[in-house]
């Protein structure tokens, strides 16, 4: 503000803020400390209303005999336990498979020029398959189709086609985030490593992938983390792994606790790995910010 009364304007201003300081006025850093005490007293208050209903619907007692049983609960929990060491088996066989061959798949598609045509059209062809297909679907086909072929060299194994089944779905979805994260670093980034007298594969090895990888660890946590759950699929086929165990428990006994401890031990897992990540994401932040100081 300019002109005659633009020193006054300023005083009054001041005389007005030293005012809402005497007569206590909050400033930012108190309504930081207010917003978050308002913030943790209105998440209580909607838990507590929330549990009202709950405890006071006219259905509870038999909700919680059927699903929140103690003696049920502790019962089946060791069982369960023991079945979800299978879960975690196949979760780490199939994310140690697909890591390589999805990346593969996306190198496969930024493969340039015309030679290269017929692979980046097989990995369009698998992505878009696999990711059309459900997961349950491809689990059924594999499970009890391949070893109908009566094939002495197939295993016959559920187990080993349930998993191969999570590879090949996995596959196509990680191959594009994958692929997203190539596509995401800036061109320049290569024509440094090839004016430095890097190969188009020396680039993308020491390059670009780094930077990729880096960038789509968010995107990766969370399609491992649904590989984890989609592991019960598995036991559809054939192997007793958690869900199965429980399934089988509750049917014997006539009460839905042991899912309630199934669901319990898949959060035990990728509640943690989410968190992980998170830190994860933290660290290659801060240490981009003092790399570019």
């Amino acid at each position: 503000m300019t002109g005659p009364d633009s020193g006054d304007v300023t005083d009054t201003l001041a005389a007005g803020s030293r005012r809402s300081h005497l007569f206590g006025a909050p400033s930012r850093r108190d309504g930081g400390g207010n917003g978050a005490l308002i913030a943790t007293a209105s998440t209580l208050v909607v838990f507590l209303v929330l549990g009202f209903l709950v405890v006071n619907a006219p259905g509870w007692p038999e909700v919680q005999e059927q699903f929140l049983n103690v003696d049920e609960f502790t019962s089946s929990f060791p069982a369960i336990l023991h079945a979800f060491i299978l879960n975690v088996e196949i979760f780490l066989v199939a994310e140690a498979l697909i890591l390589p061959f999805a990346l593969l798949l996306a190198v496969m598609r930024l493969l340039p020029g015309p030679v290269f045509f017929p692979f980046r059209l097989m990995s369009v062809v698998y992505t878009d398959l696999f990711r059309g297909l459900p997961g349950i679907l491809v689990i059924y086909v594999l499970g009890y189709g391949a070893p109908a072929l009566g094939l002495s060299w197939l295993p016959p194994n559920p187990l080993f086609w349930g998993t191969l089944s999570l590879v090949l779905v996995y596959s196509a979805y990680v191959a594009e985030v994958y692929r997203s994260g190539i596509e995401s670093v800036h061109p320049s980034q290569e024509a440094a490593a090839r004016s430095l007298g890097l190969s188009r594969s020396q680039s993308l090895r020491f390059v670009l992938l780094p930077q990729a990888v880096r960038r789509v660890i968010p995107p990766l946590l969370n399609d491992f983390i649904g590989l984890q759950k989609d592991t019960a699929l598995v036991g559809l086929i054939g192997p007793v792994e958690a869900f199965r165990r429980s399934q089988i428990i509750s049917d014997g006994d006539f009460n839905f606790t042991p899912y309630l401890v199934a669901a319990f031990l898949f959060l035990l897992l990728t509640v943690p790995l989410a968190r992980f990540t998170d830190w994860l994401v933290k660290r290659d932040r801060k240490r981009y910010q003092a790399g570019a100081r």
